[in-house]
C-alpha cells in the first residue's frame, strides 16, 4: 500500500510522496558513495576499508532523514495548516518512541537500523542534521499527536523501507568522528540534489518499481551536475598544451611530486608562475585518478575574478570538448565559464545563454554548493567555512574531499586565518583529499606547522632554501631562483592623506601608473578625497565616467565594475601613456596580476608588504621617464611606533581600540 504522506509540495497542488522523496535522497547518497573519490574519502576518514554492508546501512539511514514529516502538524500544511514544527526534531522523537513501545508501527525499522547500539547515536544526530545544523529532539511525543492517520502512514513507510532494504545486515559503522562528519556532509549534499525537481519530478502515486526509477535518476543527476566525471575522460596533462609556453623552474618542479603525495607547498617569488604550477598539479593528479575536482582559493574577490578567466582557458586546453565550466565562487555572482545567471523566485536560475535550466551549472547557483563544482575559483573563505561551526560546514567539507584544494598566498601574519586553514587542511587531508599551498612570504614557522614538522630554530629558518617545493616526508625540492627585482624603498615619516595624495599626484603627473594601498577603508577614502580636493580627480581610477576607489564595501555588481577598471588601468601589457592613480585597500595587495610603476603603501607586516611589492614592476614593459627602476614609498606613523605600543590605534597599526561597556550596550539602552 502506498502511503499518502507527502514529502514535497509545490504551490499548485502538486505533491511528491514522502517515501518517494526518501528514496530519491537515499539513491543519490548511494550513487555518491559509489564514486571512487568519495569511497576513498570514507575509507580515509574511517581509518580503513568500509564494507559494502556498512555502506548499505548508511544508505538505509539516509532513507529515514525526513521521517519526522509523518508528524500530523507537518502533514496539515497541505491543507493550509499553520502550525510550525521542525520535522527533524519530530523525527528524533518518533524514533525514540519507536524504540521504546512494543506495538509501535516503526518498531521494526528502528530495531533493524539501530539494534539498541549506543554507538549509533552520532549517526542519528547526523541524519537529522541534514539541513546543515544540529537539531533538538521534539518534546511532543508521537503517541500524543492527535488522530491515528499518521500511524497508518508510518506502517506504509515501514513496508516501503522493508522492500527497499530486504538484506540489511547488522554491520558495525566506524566510530571515528571524522567519518561521521563526512557522512553528515554527504547526506546533506544528497538531500540538496534529491530535492531538485528537475532531476526528480513529483510522483503523487509512484509505482512498485520506483526505487529502480529513483536510482537511475540519481545516477543521471550526478552525471549532469558533474560530480560523476568518469564519462568525461581524463585531461591531457601536458604543460605546453595547457599554457602555450614552456614551464619555468618553479613550474617544472611540479613533475617531481608523486601523485600519492597529498600535500605540497610551493614557495616562490611573486610573478614566478605559481598559478600555472598549481593548475598543472591538478592536471597531473586528475590524470592519475587521484582527484576529480579543483577548488582554487585566493585572498580577494578581485583576484578570483581575474584568475577565473585564466582557469577557464587552462581547463578548456586540458579537457577539450569535455571541459567543465569553471564556477566563479563569489556569493551572488552565478557565473559558470563565460555564462552569467540571474536568480528568480523558487530557487530558479536563468542563464544568459540558455532558455532552459543548465544542470551542469548546478553548483554555481548557490554559495553552499560552490565546493561541489568540478572546477571552481573563489575566495578562501568559501573553503574556510568547511572548518568552522557554521551551517552546512559538513556539506562543504564532504564536497571538497574529492578535489585538489589550492590556497594561494598563505602567510603567517594573520593568525586567525592560519589557525582556520590548518584545521581545514587537517580535515581535508584526513578525508583523503589533496592540497597545494602557494606563497611568496610563508616563513619557516608557519611552513613547519603546515608540514607537521618541529618548529625550526632561527638559524634553521634562515638556512631554508627559497624558492623551494616542500612535500611532507620527502626531501625539499630546490628551485633555481628567478630574475632578481631590485626595489628602492623609501620610508616617509607621515601617514597623512594629503602627504600621500601629493606624492601620488606628482608621480602620476610624470606619466606613472601609481598604486596606493592603505590599511583601512577610511584611510583610503581620505587619500582619495585629498586627490580630488587638490584638483586632480582626472588622475584617479575612473568607473562609469567618475573617479572611484577600490575596497570591499561595495555591492557585488559595483565590485565587478571596479575590478575590471583596476585591471584595465594597471594591465601588464598596457603601453606607456598618461599617468593614473589607483587607490585601494588590501583588496589590491595580493594574487592580482596588475603592474604599477610606483607603489605608495602604509606600513604593514613584512609578509604583507612583500605581497604589495609584488604588484610593482611585475612585467617587463616600457616605463615612463624616471620610473625605470622600481620604487616604493612606505608611509609610517609620524615620530615612530612607540606611541602605538599602548592603547593607541592608527590606520590598522597598534593595539585594537577598547570598546567601553556603555558603547557595547548602546543598542540595548
Amino acid at each position: 500500500m502506498q502511503s499518502v504522506a507527502w514529502g514535497k509540495l509545490d504551490g499548485t497542488g502538486g505533491r511528491h510522496t514522502l517515501t518517494a522523496h526518501s528514496a530519491d535522497v537515499a539513491m543519490v547518497f548511494e550513487a555518491l558513495v559509489a564514486l571512487p573519490e568519495f569511497r576513498r574519502a570514507l575509507a580515509a576518514a574511517a581509518g580503513g576499508a568500509v564494507s559494502d554492508a556498512a555502506v548499505r546501512r548508511l544508505v538505509a539511514l539516509t532513507f529515514i532523514h525526513d521521517i519526522g514529516k509523518l508528524h500530523p502538524a507537518f502533514q496539515s500544511k497541505a491543507r493550509g495548516g499553520s502550525e510550525r514544527i521542525s520535522h527533524s526534531s519530530a523525527g528524533c522523537g518518533l524514533l525514540g518512541l519507536a524504540a521504546r513501545e512494543a506495538a509501535h508501527p516503526l518498531k521494526l525499522l528502528a530495531a533493524r537500523l539501530f539494534q539498541r547500539d549506543a554507538r549509533m547515536m552520532p549517526y542519528l544526530a547526523a541524519v537529522f542534521a541534514h539541513h546543515g545544523k544540529p537539531v533538538e529532539p521534539s518534546h511532543r511525543a508521537p503517541g500524543q499527536w492527535p488522530g491515528q492517520a499518521w500511524m497508518a502512514d508510518a506502517a506504509d513507510y515501514q513496508a516501503f523501507f522493508d522492500a527497499a532494504f530486504p538484506d540489511l545486515e547488522p554491520a558495525p559503522l566506524p566510530e571515528a568522528a571524522a567519518f561521521q562528519h563526512l557522512y553528515a556532509g554527504l547526506l546533506a549534499l544528497a538531500d540538496w540534489i534529491g530535492s531538485d525537481r528537475d532531476f526528480f519530478p513529483f510522483e503523487a502515486e509512484p509505482d512498485a518499481d520506483y526505487l529502480v526509477t529513483s536510482r537511475a535518476r540519481a545516477e543521471h543527476a550526478l552525471r549532469q551536475i558533474g560530480l560523476d566525471r568518469q564519462v568525461a575522460g581524463l585531461p591531457d596533462a601536458d604543460f605546453g598544451r595547457m599554457t602555450g609556453f614552456s614551464p619555468s623552474a618553479a613550474q617544472a618542479a611540479i613533475a617531481e611530486i608523486s601523485p600519492d603525495a597529498r600535500l605540497a607547498i610551493l614557495e616562490a617569488e611573486t610573478g614566478s608562475g605559481k598559478t600555472e604550477a598549481a593548475l598543472w598539479h591538478f592536471a597531473r593528479l586528475s590524470a592519475a585518478g587521484k582527484v576529480s575536482g579543483l577548488y582554487f582559493a585566493v585572498p580577494t574577490r578581485a583576484a578570483a575574478r581575474q584568475l577565473h578567466r585564466r582557469v577557464c582557458l587552462a581547463v578548456r586546453n586540458l579537457f577539450g570538448d569535455a571541459a567543465p565550466e569553471p564556477v566563479l565562487a563569489i556569493p551572488g555572482q552565478r557565473v559558470a565559464g563565460e555564462a552569467t545567471g540571474r536568480a528568480l523566485p523558487d530557487f530558479v536560475t536563468v542563464w544568459d545563454d540558455a532558455e532552459e535550466p543548465v544542470k551542469s551549472r548546478w553548483a554555481a547557483e548557490h554559495a553552499t554548493r560552490f565546493l561541489a563544482a568540478s572546477v571552481a575559483v573563489g575566495t578562501v573563505d568559501q573553503a574556510m567555512l568547511a572548518a568552522l561551526q557554521v551551517k552546512h560546514a559538513h556539506l562543504r567539507g564532504a564536497a571538497l574531499s574529492r578535489s585538489l584544494l589550492v590556497i594561494d598566498e598563505v602567510h603567517a601574519s594573520d593568525s586567525y586565518m592560519t589557525v582556520i586553514n590548518q584545521a581545514l587542511l587537517r580535515a581535508h587531508l584526513g578525508a583523503g583529499g589533496h592540497a597545494f599551498l602557494m606563497s611568496a612570504t610563508l616563513g619557516a614557522v608557519a611552513r613547519s606547522a603546515y608540514l607537521g614538522q618541529p618548529c625550526p630554530s632561527a638559524d634553521e629558518g634562515r638556512a631554508a632554501p627559497f624558492p623551494a617545493l616542500w612535500v611532507p616526508g620527502a626531501p625539499v625540492i630546490r628551485i633555481a631562483p628567478g630574475q632578481d627585482k631590485q626595489i628602492g624603498l623609501t620610508a616617509v615619516d607621515s601617514m597623512a592623506a594629503d602627504e600621500m595624495a601629493g606624492r601620488a599626484i606628482a608621480a602620476a603627473g610624470q606619466g606613472a601608473r601609481v598604486l596606493v594601498i592603505r590599511n583601512t577603508v577610511g584611510a583610503a577614502a581620505e587619500c582619495w578625497r585629498a586627490v580630488q580636493e587638490a584638483g586632480r580627480a582626472d588622475l584617479l581610477l575612473q568607473v562609469a565616467g567618475a573617479p572611484a576607489l577600490h575596497h570591499a564595501r561595495f555591492a557585488a555588481e559595483d565590485r565587478a565594475l571596479l575590478d575590471r577598471a583596476v585591471e584595465a588601468a594597471l594591465a601588464p601589457d598596457l603601453a606607456a601613456g598618461s599617468g593614473c592613480i589607483v587607490i585601494g585597500t588590501q583588496t589590491l595587495e595580493q594574487s592580482l596580476d596588475i603592474d604599477a610603476d610606483v607603489l605608495l603603501t602604509d606600513l604593514c607586516p613584512m609578509d604583507v608588504l612583500l605581497q604589495r611589492l609584488g604588484r610593482l614592476h611585475r612585467h617587463a614593459r616600457p616605463r615612463p621617464q624616471g620610473f625605470a627602476a622600481a620604487r616604493a614609498l612606505v608611509f609610517c606613523p609620524e615620530g615612530g611606533l612607540d606611541r602605538l605600543a599602548g592603547r593607541n590605534y592608527e590606520n590598522g597599526l597598534g593595539s585594537a581600540p577598547t570598546c567601553p561597556p556603555s558603547a557595547r550596550l548602546g543598542h540595548l539602552v
